[in-house]
Protein backbone atom coordinates (compact mmCIF):
# COMPACT_ATOMS: atom_id res chain seq x y z
CA UNK A 1 0.00 0.00 0.00
CA UNK A 2 1.55 3.82 -1.14
CA UNK A 3 2.53 5.51 2.17
CA UNK A 4 1.50 9.35 2.94
CA UNK A 5 2.88 12.20 5.41
CA UNK A 6 1.09 15.26 5.64
CA UNK A 7 4.32 17.69 5.00
CA UNK A 8 3.29 19.92 7.73
CA UNK A 9 6.49 21.53 8.14
CA UNK A 10 6.56 22.87 4.53
CA UNK A 11 2.78 23.95 4.60
CA UNK A 12 3.76 25.68 8.11
CA UNK A 13 7.15 27.67 6.59
CA UNK A 14 4.64 28.23 3.48
CA UNK A 15 1.75 29.93 6.04
CA UNK A 16 4.62 31.48 8.26
CA UNK A 17 8.39 31.97 6.97
CA UNK A 18 7.08 32.89 3.75
CA UNK A 19 3.28 34.89 4.11
CA UNK A 20 3.84 35.79 7.53
CA UNK A 21 0.08 35.25 7.99
CA UNK A 22 0.04 36.37 11.69
CA UNK A 23 1.45 39.31 10.69
CA UNK A 24 -1.25 40.33 7.90
CA UNK A 25 -3.87 43.27 8.46
CA UNK A 26 -6.62 40.74 6.84
CA UNK A 27 -9.52 39.73 9.50
CA UNK A 28 -8.56 36.27 11.04
CA UNK A 29 -5.44 36.29 10.22
CA UNK A 30 -4.12 37.88 13.91
CA UNK A 31 -5.38 34.57 15.27
CA UNK A 32 -3.37 32.11 12.62
CA UNK A 33 -0.26 31.78 14.62
CA UNK A 34 2.58 29.11 14.74
CA UNK A 35 1.36 27.09 17.32
CA UNK A 36 -2.37 27.35 16.27
CA UNK A 37 -1.66 26.67 12.64
CA UNK A 38 0.42 23.88 13.51
CA UNK A 39 -2.48 22.28 15.74
CA UNK A 40 -4.78 22.62 13.08
CA UNK A 41 -2.27 20.72 10.20
CA UNK A 42 -0.94 18.42 12.41
CA UNK A 43 -5.06 16.86 13.00
CA UNK A 44 -5.65 17.08 9.56
CA UNK A 45 -2.44 15.27 9.01
CA UNK A 46 -3.21 12.68 11.10
CA UNK A 47 -7.17 12.01 9.63
CA UNK A 48 -5.32 12.00 6.09
CA UNK A 49 -2.92 9.48 6.85
CA UNK A 50 -4.55 7.33 9.32
CA UNK A 51 -8.26 7.27 8.09
CA UNK A 52 -8.41 8.50 4.73
CA UNK A 53 -5.08 7.34 2.70
CA UNK A 54 -6.05 3.23 3.81
CA UNK A 55 -9.38 4.09 2.03
CA UNK A 56 -7.49 5.43 -1.66
CA UNK A 57 -6.85 2.21 -3.19
CA UNK A 58 -10.23 0.56 -1.55
CA UNK A 59 -11.97 3.45 -3.26
CA UNK A 60 -10.39 2.55 -6.70
CA UNK A 61 -10.92 -1.23 -6.66
CA UNK A 62 -14.63 -0.99 -5.52
CA UNK A 63 -15.65 2.09 -7.29
CA UNK A 64 -19.10 3.23 -6.62
CA UNK A 65 -22.32 1.10 -7.61
CA UNK A 66 -25.81 1.85 -8.41
CA UNK A 67 -28.23 -0.13 -6.67
CA UNK A 68 -32.25 0.53 -6.92
CA UNK A 69 -31.52 4.21 -8.06
CA UNK A 70 -29.30 4.49 -4.85
CA UNK A 71 -25.56 5.15 -5.40
CA UNK A 72 -23.52 3.34 -2.85
CA UNK A 73 -19.54 4.14 -1.88
CA UNK A 74 -16.88 2.05 -1.59
CA UNK A 75 -16.59 0.39 1.89
CA UNK A 76 -15.73 2.07 5.02
CA UNK A 77 -15.99 6.14 2.93
CA UNK A 78 -19.30 6.39 4.68
CA UNK A 79 -17.74 5.68 8.17
CA UNK A 80 -14.71 8.00 7.33
CA UNK A 81 -17.18 10.89 6.01
CA UNK A 82 -19.24 10.69 9.62
CA UNK A 83 -16.06 10.85 11.02
CA UNK A 84 -14.79 13.95 9.07
CA UNK A 85 -18.00 15.79 9.23
CA UNK A 86 -17.50 15.03 13.39
CA UNK A 87 -14.22 16.73 13.07
CA UNK A 88 -15.64 20.10 12.10
CA UNK A 89 -13.70 19.64 8.65
CA UNK A 90 -16.43 20.71 6.47
CA UNK A 91 -17.00 24.01 8.39
CA UNK A 92 -13.55 25.41 8.57
CA UNK A 93 -14.18 28.60 6.73
CA UNK A 94 -17.50 28.63 6.66
CA UNK A 95 -19.97 31.67 8.19
CA UNK A 96 -20.31 31.29 11.63
CA UNK A 97 -24.27 32.35 11.23
CA UNK A 98 -24.75 29.10 9.89
CA UNK A 99 -22.80 26.99 11.98
CA UNK A 100 -19.24 27.27 10.36
CA UNK A 101 -16.30 28.30 12.08
CA UNK A 102 -15.10 31.49 10.27
CA UNK A 103 -11.57 30.51 9.63
CA UNK A 104 -9.91 32.20 6.80
CA UNK A 105 -9.65 30.72 3.39
CA UNK A 106 -6.45 29.99 3.69
CA UNK A 107 -6.80 27.69 6.81
CA UNK A 108 -9.23 25.48 4.48
CA UNK A 109 -6.82 25.31 1.99
CA UNK A 110 -3.89 24.71 4.20
CA UNK A 111 -5.70 21.77 6.14
CA UNK A 112 -7.39 20.65 2.32
CA UNK A 113 -4.23 19.89 1.10
CA UNK A 114 -3.50 16.32 2.79
CA UNK A 115 -6.70 14.94 2.55
CA UNK A 116 -6.42 15.66 -1.38
CA UNK A 117 -3.52 13.89 -1.30
CA UNK A 118 -4.62 11.00 0.33
CA UNK A 119 -7.48 10.43 -1.47
CA UNK A 120 -8.57 13.14 -3.80
CA UNK A 121 -11.49 11.12 -5.12
CA UNK A 122 -12.81 11.20 -0.92
CA UNK A 123 -12.25 14.33 -0.52
CA UNK A 124 -14.26 15.49 -4.05
CA UNK A 125 -17.82 15.01 -1.83
CA UNK A 126 -16.75 17.97 0.36
CA UNK A 127 -15.56 20.16 -1.88
CA UNK A 128 -18.46 20.20 -4.29
CA UNK A 129 -20.33 20.76 -1.47
CA UNK A 130 -18.40 23.33 -0.12
CA UNK A 131 -18.49 25.34 -3.77
CA UNK A 132 -22.42 25.01 -3.73
CA UNK A 133 -22.11 26.21 0.02
CA UNK A 134 -20.21 29.39 -1.41
CA UNK A 135 -22.90 29.78 -4.57
CA UNK A 136 -25.39 29.42 -2.16
CA UNK A 137 -24.35 31.79 0.31
CA UNK A 138 -23.30 35.24 -1.69
CA UNK A 139 -26.27 34.99 -4.12
CA UNK A 140 -29.25 33.10 -1.83
CA UNK A 141 -31.97 35.24 -0.51
CA UNK A 142 -31.85 34.86 3.63
CA UNK A 143 -34.51 32.57 3.32
CA UNK A 144 -32.54 29.99 0.92
CA UNK A 145 -29.62 30.77 3.00
CA UNK A 146 -31.29 29.58 6.07
CA UNK A 147 -33.22 26.92 4.81
CA UNK A 148 -30.08 25.12 3.08
CA UNK A 149 -26.62 26.31 4.47
CA UNK A 150 -26.63 25.04 8.29
CA UNK A 151 -26.79 21.44 6.72
CA UNK A 152 -24.27 21.85 4.38
CA UNK A 153 -21.75 23.29 6.55
CA UNK A 154 -21.99 20.19 8.44
CA UNK A 155 -22.24 18.22 5.13
CA UNK A 156 -25.20 16.34 6.95
CA UNK A 157 -26.74 17.40 2.89
CA UNK A 158 -23.73 18.10 0.37
CA UNK A 159 -24.05 19.52 -2.93
CA UNK A 160 -22.82 19.44 -6.55
CA UNK A 161 -22.59 21.67 -9.60
CA UNK A 162 -24.33 20.68 -12.94
CA UNK A 163 -23.59 22.06 -16.16
CA UNK A 164 -22.35 20.00 -18.59
CA UNK A 165 -25.11 18.20 -20.84
CA UNK A 166 -24.50 15.39 -23.46
CA UNK A 167 -24.49 17.86 -26.30
CA UNK A 168 -22.70 20.75 -24.55
CA UNK A 169 -19.08 21.08 -22.46
CA UNK A 170 -17.79 24.35 -22.22
CA UNK A 171 -20.41 26.15 -24.60
CA UNK A 172 -22.69 26.35 -22.01
CA UNK A 173 -25.19 28.61 -24.44
CA UNK A 174 -26.35 25.55 -26.02
CA UNK A 175 -27.61 23.84 -23.03
CA UNK A 176 -31.20 22.35 -23.59
CA UNK A 177 -32.35 21.64 -19.34
CA UNK A 178 -35.62 24.50 -19.11
CA UNK A 179 -36.69 25.55 -16.11
CA UNK A 180 -40.92 26.25 -16.32
CA UNK A 181 -42.19 28.54 -13.59
CA UNK A 182 -45.11 26.97 -11.98
CA UNK A 183 -46.40 30.40 -11.07
CA UNK A 184 -45.50 30.06 -7.49
CA UNK A 185 -41.78 30.73 -7.25
CA UNK A 186 -40.70 27.21 -8.04
CA UNK A 187 -39.49 26.01 -11.23
CA UNK A 188 -40.03 22.66 -12.48
CA UNK A 189 -36.81 21.43 -13.96
CA UNK A 190 -36.65 18.92 -16.79
CA UNK A 191 -33.20 17.73 -18.73
CA UNK A 192 -30.05 15.74 -18.09
CA UNK A 193 -27.01 16.59 -16.99
CA UNK A 194 -23.35 14.30 -17.59
CA UNK A 195 -20.00 14.37 -15.69
CA UNK A 196 -21.81 15.42 -12.23
CA UNK A 197 -19.71 14.12 -9.58
CA UNK A 198 -21.21 13.35 -6.24
CA UNK A 199 -23.94 13.52 -8.23
CA UNK A 200 -25.44 10.76 -5.57
CA UNK A 201 -24.22 8.56 -2.48
CA UNK A 202 -25.02 6.84 0.31
CA UNK A 203 -22.99 9.17 2.83
CA UNK A 204 -25.67 12.34 3.28
CA UNK A 205 -29.46 12.58 3.73
CA UNK A 206 -29.98 15.14 0.87
CA UNK A 207 -27.90 16.40 -2.02
CA UNK A 208 -28.53 20.04 -2.88
CA UNK A 209 -28.16 20.06 -6.38
CA UNK A 210 -27.09 23.85 -8.11
CA UNK A 211 -28.36 23.54 -11.99
CA UNK A 212 -27.89 25.51 -14.80
CA UNK A 213 -30.91 25.71 -17.17
CA UNK A 214 -33.21 28.23 -19.28
CA UNK A 215 -36.56 29.65 -18.83
CA UNK A 216 -38.72 29.79 -21.78
CA UNK A 217 -38.28 33.06 -23.40
CA UNK A 218 -35.38 34.24 -21.64
CA UNK A 219 -32.40 35.67 -24.35
CA UNK A 220 -30.66 33.15 -26.39
CA UNK A 221 -26.76 31.62 -25.77
CA UNK A 222 -25.55 32.05 -22.78
CA UNK A 223 -27.29 35.24 -21.65
CA UNK A 224 -30.34 32.91 -21.19
CA UNK A 225 -28.95 30.77 -18.49
CA UNK A 226 -30.06 30.92 -14.94
CA UNK A 227 -28.95 28.70 -12.16
CA UNK A 228 -31.67 26.83 -9.87
CA UNK A 229 -31.41 24.95 -6.10
CA UNK A 230 -32.99 21.47 -7.03
CA UNK A 231 -32.71 18.82 -3.46
CA UNK A 232 -32.95 15.84 -4.44
CA UNK A 233 -35.58 15.02 -1.50
CA UNK A 234 -37.88 18.18 -1.57
CA UNK A 235 -37.24 20.09 2.06
CA UNK A 236 -40.82 20.30 4.01
CA UNK A 237 -41.52 24.11 5.53
CA UNK A 238 -40.59 22.67 9.02
CA UNK A 239 -37.28 22.05 7.57
CA UNK A 240 -37.80 18.10 7.60
CA UNK A 241 -37.60 15.81 4.17
CA UNK A 242 -40.53 15.33 2.22
CA UNK A 243 -41.11 13.78 -0.89
CA UNK A 244 -38.42 12.42 -3.70
CA UNK A 245 -37.83 14.95 -6.18
CA UNK A 246 -37.76 14.01 -9.80
CA UNK A 247 -34.28 13.90 -9.85
CA UNK A 248 -32.59 10.05 -10.59
CA UNK A 249 -29.39 8.56 -11.26
CA UNK A 250 -28.79 7.51 -14.83
CA UNK A 251 -25.77 5.71 -14.58
CA UNK A 252 -22.45 6.33 -13.06
CA UNK A 253 -19.73 7.11 -15.64
CA UNK A 254 -17.25 4.70 -16.33
CA UNK A 255 -13.64 6.39 -15.76
CA UNK A 256 -10.35 6.41 -16.12
CA UNK A 257 -9.42 7.52 -12.50
CA UNK A 258 -11.18 8.38 -9.72
CA UNK A 259 -13.28 5.97 -8.85
CA UNK A 260 -14.17 6.14 -5.26
CA UNK A 261 -16.46 9.73 -6.63
CA UNK A 262 -19.57 8.76 -8.00
CA UNK A 263 -19.91 11.05 -11.38
CA UNK A 264 -23.34 10.37 -12.02
CA UNK A 265 -25.76 11.12 -15.53
CA UNK A 266 -28.34 13.00 -13.83
CA UNK A 267 -31.89 12.94 -15.20
CA UNK A 268 -34.31 16.00 -13.96
CA UNK A 269 -37.71 15.26 -14.52
CA UNK A 270 -40.14 17.98 -13.83
CA UNK A 271 -38.23 18.29 -10.54
CA UNK A 272 -39.32 21.54 -8.40
CA UNK A 273 -36.33 23.87 -8.28
CA UNK A 274 -36.38 27.60 -6.93
CA UNK A 275 -34.18 30.28 -8.42
CA UNK A 276 -30.82 30.97 -7.38
CA UNK A 277 -30.15 34.62 -8.01
CA UNK A 278 -31.16 36.34 -10.91
CA UNK A 279 -33.61 34.94 -13.88
CA UNK A 280 -30.86 35.03 -16.93
CA UNK A 281 -27.88 35.42 -14.24
CA UNK A 282 -26.79 31.84 -13.85
CA UNK A 283 -23.79 32.28 -15.01
CA UNK A 284 -22.63 34.86 -12.04
CA UNK A 285 -23.66 32.64 -9.43
CA UNK A 286 -22.24 29.83 -10.85
CA UNK A 287 -18.64 31.05 -11.33
CA UNK A 288 -18.63 31.60 -7.75
CA UNK A 289 -18.44 27.94 -7.61
CA UNK A 290 -16.08 28.14 -10.78
CA UNK A 291 -13.14 30.16 -9.41
CA UNK A 292 -13.26 28.96 -5.95
CA UNK A 293 -13.45 25.03 -7.14
CA UNK A 294 -10.14 26.13 -9.85
CA UNK A 295 -7.92 27.24 -7.02
CA UNK A 296 -8.86 24.07 -4.90
CA UNK A 297 -8.42 21.59 -8.95
CA UNK A 298 -4.90 23.26 -8.84
CA UNK A 299 -4.32 22.11 -5.18
CA UNK A 300 -5.46 18.76 -6.48
CA UNK A 301 -2.87 18.99 -9.09
CA UNK A 302 0.10 19.55 -6.97
CA UNK A 303 -1.38 17.27 -4.34
CA UNK A 304 -1.30 14.26 -6.11
CA UNK A 305 2.41 14.88 -7.45
CA UNK A 306 3.26 15.26 -3.93
CA UNK A 307 2.06 11.57 -2.37
CA UNK A 308 3.27 10.05 -5.86
CA UNK A 309 6.76 11.89 -5.09
CA UNK A 310 6.92 10.42 -1.38
CA UNK A 311 5.98 7.31 -2.53
CA UNK A 312 8.98 7.39 -5.33
CA UNK A 313 11.65 8.70 -2.78
CA UNK A 314 10.90 6.10 -0.52
CA UNK A 315 11.37 3.19 -3.51
CA UNK A 316 14.71 4.99 -4.52
CA UNK A 317 16.10 5.00 -1.18
CA UNK A 318 14.93 0.88 -1.08
CA UNK A 319 15.27 -0.17 -3.85
CA UNK A 320 18.69 -1.81 -4.81
CA UNK A 321 19.60 -1.41 -8.41
CA UNK A 322 23.06 -1.10 -10.40
CA UNK A 323 26.30 0.47 -8.77
CA UNK A 324 26.52 4.36 -8.29
CA UNK A 325 29.47 5.18 -11.24
CA UNK A 326 31.59 7.19 -8.50
CA UNK A 327 31.95 4.08 -6.76
CA UNK A 328 29.93 1.85 -4.66
CA UNK A 329 27.64 3.46 -2.01
CA UNK A 330 26.73 0.23 -0.20
CA UNK A 331 29.55 -1.91 -0.38
CA UNK A 332 28.10 -4.66 1.81
CA UNK A 333 24.64 -4.97 -0.32
CA UNK A 334 24.19 -6.57 -3.56
CA UNK A 335 23.75 -3.27 -5.23
CA UNK A 336 23.47 0.58 -4.46
CA UNK A 337 19.86 2.00 -3.88
CA UNK A 338 17.96 4.01 -6.79
CA UNK A 339 18.70 7.32 -5.48
CA UNK A 340 22.30 7.15 -6.05
CA UNK A 341 21.92 7.31 -9.33
CA UNK A 342 21.96 11.38 -11.03
CA UNK A 343 19.17 10.55 -13.52
CA UNK A 344 16.37 9.71 -10.36
CA UNK A 345 17.85 12.33 -8.93
CA UNK A 346 16.33 14.31 -11.26
CA UNK A 347 13.49 13.10 -11.73
CA UNK A 348 12.50 13.30 -7.46
CA UNK A 349 14.30 17.11 -8.20
CA UNK A 350 11.64 18.13 -10.46
CA UNK A 351 8.92 16.63 -8.49
CA UNK A 352 9.87 18.32 -5.24
CA UNK A 353 10.68 21.40 -6.31
CA UNK A 354 7.70 21.80 -8.85
CA UNK A 355 5.48 20.59 -5.59
CA UNK A 356 7.10 22.81 -2.78
CA UNK A 357 6.82 26.07 -5.52
CA UNK A 358 3.19 24.96 -6.18
CA UNK A 359 1.97 24.85 -2.46
CA UNK A 360 3.36 28.21 -1.92
CA UNK A 361 1.99 29.91 -5.27
CA UNK A 362 -1.62 28.08 -4.10
CA UNK A 363 -1.25 29.53 -0.56
CA UNK A 364 -0.81 32.74 -2.12
CA UNK A 365 -3.48 32.54 -4.23
CA UNK A 366 -5.80 31.60 -1.14
CA UNK A 367 -4.23 34.37 1.30
CA UNK A 368 -5.39 37.01 -2.52
CA UNK A 369 -9.12 35.61 -1.73
CA UNK A 370 -8.65 36.66 1.62
CA UNK A 371 -7.46 40.11 1.06
CA UNK A 372 -10.24 40.20 -1.51
CA UNK A 373 -13.31 39.03 0.63
CA UNK A 374 -12.61 40.47 4.13
CA UNK A 375 -10.50 43.42 3.07
CA UNK A 376 -12.44 44.53 -0.21
CA UNK A 377 -9.17 44.92 -2.00
CA UNK A 378 -10.08 45.26 -5.35
CA UNK A 379 -6.23 44.97 -6.62
CA UNK A 380 -5.82 41.52 -4.65
CA UNK A 381 -9.05 40.70 -6.34
CA UNK A 382 -7.94 41.78 -9.96
CA UNK A 383 -4.56 40.00 -9.14
CA UNK A 384 -6.10 36.16 -8.04
CA UNK A 385 -8.49 36.50 -11.32
CA UNK A 386 -5.41 36.83 -13.71
CA UNK A 387 -3.70 33.95 -11.55
CA UNK A 388 -6.72 31.59 -10.97
CA UNK A 389 -6.04 30.08 -14.92
CA UNK A 390 -2.38 29.87 -14.08
CA UNK A 391 -3.13 27.54 -10.68
CA UNK A 392 -5.84 25.89 -12.37
CA UNK A 393 -4.02 24.98 -15.55
CA UNK A 394 -0.36 24.98 -15.21
CA UNK A 395 -0.56 23.32 -12.01
CA UNK A 396 -2.30 20.50 -13.02
CA UNK A 397 -0.71 19.96 -16.24
CA UNK A 398 2.66 19.57 -14.01
CA UNK A 399 0.78 17.73 -11.32
CA UNK A 400 -0.13 15.21 -13.60
CA UNK A 401 3.51 14.77 -15.52
CA UNK A 402 5.20 14.47 -11.93
CA UNK A 403 2.38 11.79 -10.76
CA UNK A 404 3.86 10.27 -14.10
CA UNK A 405 7.45 10.82 -13.26
CA UNK A 406 7.06 8.97 -9.76
CA UNK A 407 5.84 6.41 -11.65
CA UNK A 408 8.96 6.15 -13.87
CA UNK A 409 11.18 5.53 -10.93
CA UNK A 410 9.29 2.34 -10.14
CA UNK A 411 10.42 1.22 -13.21
CA UNK A 412 7.82 -1.60 -14.43
CA UNK A 413 6.46 -2.29 -10.28
CA UNK A 414 5.15 1.60 -11.53
CA UNK A 415 2.55 -0.23 -14.71
CA UNK A 416 1.71 -2.57 -11.78
CA UNK A 417 -1.70 -1.93 -9.74
CA UNK A 418 -0.87 -3.96 -6.65
CA UNK A 419 2.49 -0.77 -5.95
CA UNK A 420 -0.59 2.16 -6.12
CA UNK A 421 1.35 4.50 -8.53
CA UNK A 422 -0.60 4.16 -10.95
CA UNK A 423 -3.85 5.64 -9.15
CA UNK A 424 -2.21 8.80 -8.57
CA UNK A 425 -1.19 9.46 -12.36
CA UNK A 426 -5.12 8.09 -13.28
CA UNK A 427 -6.48 10.29 -10.35
CA UNK A 428 -4.68 13.64 -11.49
CA UNK A 429 -5.57 12.91 -15.09
CA UNK A 430 -9.13 14.16 -14.68
CA UNK A 431 -7.95 17.84 -13.10
CA UNK A 432 -6.64 18.89 -16.26
CA UNK A 433 -9.84 18.55 -17.71
CA UNK A 434 -12.85 19.51 -15.38
CA UNK A 435 -13.35 22.87 -14.01
CA UNK A 436 -12.53 24.09 -17.60
CA UNK A 437 -10.36 22.07 -19.23
CA UNK A 438 -6.41 23.42 -19.86
CA UNK A 439 -6.93 24.39 -22.95
CA UNK A 440 -9.77 26.46 -22.12
CA UNK A 441 -8.18 28.29 -18.95
CA UNK A 442 -4.96 29.71 -21.49
CA UNK A 443 -7.49 30.55 -23.54
CA UNK A 444 -9.34 32.64 -20.95
CA UNK A 445 -5.62 33.67 -19.31
CA UNK A 446 -5.00 35.34 -23.12
CA UNK A 447 -7.76 36.32 -24.29
CA UNK A 448 -9.68 37.47 -21.12
CA UNK A 449 -7.61 37.72 -18.49
CA UNK A 450 -4.32 39.53 -20.05
CA UNK A 451 -6.75 42.89 -21.14
CA UNK A 452 -8.62 42.85 -17.94
CA UNK A 453 -9.15 46.32 -16.28
CA UNK A 454 -7.00 47.57 -19.18
CA UNK A 455 -4.21 44.73 -18.13
CA UNK A 456 -3.95 46.69 -14.53
CA UNK A 457 -3.27 43.28 -13.14
CA UNK A 458 -0.81 42.22 -15.58
CA UNK A 459 1.14 44.76 -15.21
CA UNK A 460 0.73 45.06 -11.71
CA UNK A 461 1.91 41.32 -11.22
CA UNK A 462 5.46 42.72 -13.40
CA UNK A 463 6.22 45.33 -11.18
CA UNK A 464 5.38 43.01 -8.48
CA UNK A 465 8.63 40.93 -9.65
CA UNK A 466 10.37 43.85 -10.63
CA UNK A 467 10.25 45.75 -7.24
CA UNK A 468 11.19 42.58 -5.92
CA UNK A 469 14.08 42.00 -7.42
CA UNK A 470 15.23 46.37 -6.99
CA UNK A 471 14.76 45.45 -3.31
CA UNK A 472 16.75 42.67 -2.79
CA UNK A 473 19.62 44.03 -5.61
CA UNK A 474 22.15 43.91 -2.63
CA UNK A 475 21.51 40.51 -1.38
CA UNK A 476 24.05 38.40 -3.09
CA UNK A 477 23.59 35.31 -1.59
CA UNK A 478 20.08 35.63 -3.48
CA UNK A 479 21.22 37.50 -6.54
CA UNK A 480 23.08 34.91 -8.88
CA UNK A 481 20.95 32.24 -8.20
CA UNK A 482 17.68 33.48 -7.71
CA UNK A 483 16.84 37.48 -8.92
CA UNK A 484 19.31 37.28 -11.93
CA UNK A 485 17.25 33.83 -13.76
CA UNK A 486 13.64 35.78 -12.60
CA UNK A 487 14.57 38.59 -14.19
CA UNK A 488 15.59 37.14 -16.99
CA UNK A 489 11.81 34.54 -17.08
CA UNK A 490 9.76 37.75 -16.11
CA UNK A 491 11.41 39.54 -19.59
CA UNK A 492 10.50 36.45 -21.42
CA UNK A 493 7.12 36.54 -20.08
CA UNK A 494 7.19 40.50 -20.90
CA UNK A 495 8.31 39.85 -24.29
CA UNK A 496 5.75 37.38 -25.08
CA UNK A 497 2.76 39.76 -24.05
CA UNK A 498 4.33 42.31 -26.22
CA UNK A 499 4.01 39.83 -29.15
CA UNK A 500 0.28 39.20 -28.70
CA UNK A 501 -0.54 43.17 -28.53
CA UNK A 502 1.69 43.46 -31.81
CA UNK A 503 0.36 40.62 -33.75
CA UNK A 504 -2.68 39.60 -31.96
CA UNK A 505 -4.77 42.36 -33.11
CA UNK A 506 -4.31 41.60 -37.00
CA UNK A 507 -4.55 37.81 -36.75
CA UNK A 508 -6.37 36.49 -32.87
CA UNK A 509 -4.91 33.15 -33.71
CA UNK A 510 -1.26 34.40 -33.37
CA UNK A 511 -1.91 35.00 -30.14
CA UNK A 512 -4.57 32.05 -29.13
CA UNK A 513 -1.86 29.82 -31.08
CA UNK A 514 1.06 30.66 -28.10
CA UNK A 515 -2.01 30.67 -25.44
CA UNK A 516 -1.09 27.32 -24.06
CA UNK A 517 2.58 28.06 -24.23
CA UNK A 518 1.93 31.32 -22.18
CA UNK A 519 -0.21 29.80 -19.50
CA UNK A 520 3.04 27.79 -18.93
CA UNK A 521 5.14 30.46 -19.05
CA UNK A 522 3.51 32.24 -16.54
CA UNK A 523 3.34 29.74 -14.27
CA UNK A 524 7.45 29.07 -14.42
CA UNK A 525 7.19 32.54 -13.61
CA UNK A 526 5.33 32.61 -10.46
CA UNK A 527 6.87 29.97 -8.99
CA UNK A 528 9.91 31.31 -10.32
CA UNK A 529 8.40 34.46 -7.72
CA UNK A 530 7.64 32.02 -5.05
CA UNK A 531 11.05 30.45 -4.88
CA UNK A 532 12.74 33.26 -4.91
CA UNK A 533 10.52 34.95 -2.23
CA UNK A 534 11.09 31.05 -0.29
CA UNK A 535 14.95 31.30 -0.87
CA UNK A 536 15.40 34.59 0.75
CA UNK A 537 13.00 33.32 4.25
CA UNK A 538 15.36 30.16 4.11
CA UNK A 539 18.05 32.30 4.36
CA UNK A 540 16.81 35.06 6.92
CA UNK A 541 15.99 31.87 9.07
CA UNK A 542 19.12 30.42 9.01
CA UNK A 543 20.74 33.99 9.55
CA UNK A 544 18.34 34.01 12.71
CA UNK A 545 19.93 30.55 13.88
CA UNK A 546 17.04 28.19 12.95
CA UNK A 547 17.40 25.21 14.72
CA UNK A 548 16.49 23.59 12.02
CA UNK A 549 19.08 24.34 9.87
CA UNK A 550 18.47 20.97 7.59
CA UNK A 551 15.46 21.93 6.61
CA UNK A 552 16.28 25.76 5.43
CA UNK A 553 19.45 24.51 3.43
CA UNK A 554 17.54 22.07 1.70
CA UNK A 555 15.05 24.43 0.90
CA UNK A 556 17.61 26.64 -0.60
CA UNK A 557 19.10 23.91 -2.64
CA UNK A 558 15.69 22.79 -3.95
CA UNK A 559 14.75 26.47 -4.96
CA UNK A 560 18.10 26.93 -6.82
CA UNK A 561 17.29 23.88 -8.77
CA UNK A 562 14.36 25.15 -9.77
CA UNK A 563 15.40 28.25 -10.78
CA UNK A 564 18.35 26.56 -12.72
CA UNK A 565 16.58 23.40 -14.22
CA UNK A 566 12.92 24.37 -14.63
CA UNK A 567 12.61 28.19 -14.68
CA UNK A 568 14.79 28.11 -18.28
CA UNK A 569 11.69 27.10 -20.04
CA UNK A 570 10.29 29.91 -20.37
CA UNK A 571 12.76 30.85 -23.25
CA UNK A 572 11.36 27.59 -25.05
CA UNK A 573 7.79 29.21 -24.84
CA UNK A 574 8.58 32.28 -26.10
CA UNK A 575 10.34 30.96 -28.79
CA UNK A 576 7.26 28.82 -29.83
CA UNK A 577 5.15 31.86 -29.29
CA UNK A 578 7.20 33.74 -31.33
CA UNK A 579 6.27 31.79 -34.45
CA UNK A 580 2.44 32.45 -34.19
CA UNK A 581 -0.17 30.99 -36.24
CA UNK A 582 1.10 30.06 -39.31
CA UNK A 583 2.67 26.58 -38.89
CA UNK A 584 -0.41 25.94 -36.23
CA UNK A 585 -3.20 26.40 -38.67
CA UNK A 586 -1.17 25.49 -41.62
CA UNK A 587 -3.20 22.08 -42.29
CA UNK A 588 -6.81 22.39 -43.83
CA UNK A 589 -9.39 20.21 -41.62
CA UNK A 590 -9.47 17.07 -44.28
CA UNK A 591 -5.40 17.02 -44.29
CA UNK A 592 -5.10 15.49 -40.90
Amino acid sequence: MPIYNAPAKDIQFVLHDLLKVSEQDIAGYEDLDRDFTSAVIEEAGKIASDVLAPLNQVGDTEGCVLENGVVRTPTGFKAAFDQVREGGWTAMDCDPDYGGQGLPYIMSMAALEPSVSANMAFNMYQGLTHGAYSAIHVHGSDEQKQKYLPKMVTCEWTGTMNLTEPHCGTDLGLMRTKAVPNGDGTYKISGQKIFISAGDHDMADNIIHLVLAKIPGGPDGIKGVSLFIVPKIKINEDGSLGDRNGVSVGKIEEKMGIHGNSTCVMNYDEAEGVLLGEEHKGMRAMFVMMNEARLGVGLQGYAQAEAAYQNAVFYANDRLQGRAVTGAENPDGPADPLIVHPDIRRILMDQKSFVEGARAFTMWGANLIDRSHKNGDAEADGLVSLMTPVIKGFLTDKGFEYAVAAQQVYGGHGYIEEWGMSQFARDARIAMIYEGANGVQALDLVGRKLAQDGGKHVMAFFEMIKTFIKENDGNEALKADFLEPLKAASKDLQAAGMYFMQNGMKNPNNALSGSYDFMHMMGHVCLGLMWARMGKAAMKALDAGASDKAFYETKIATGRYYMARQLPATAMHLARINTGADTVMALDADQF
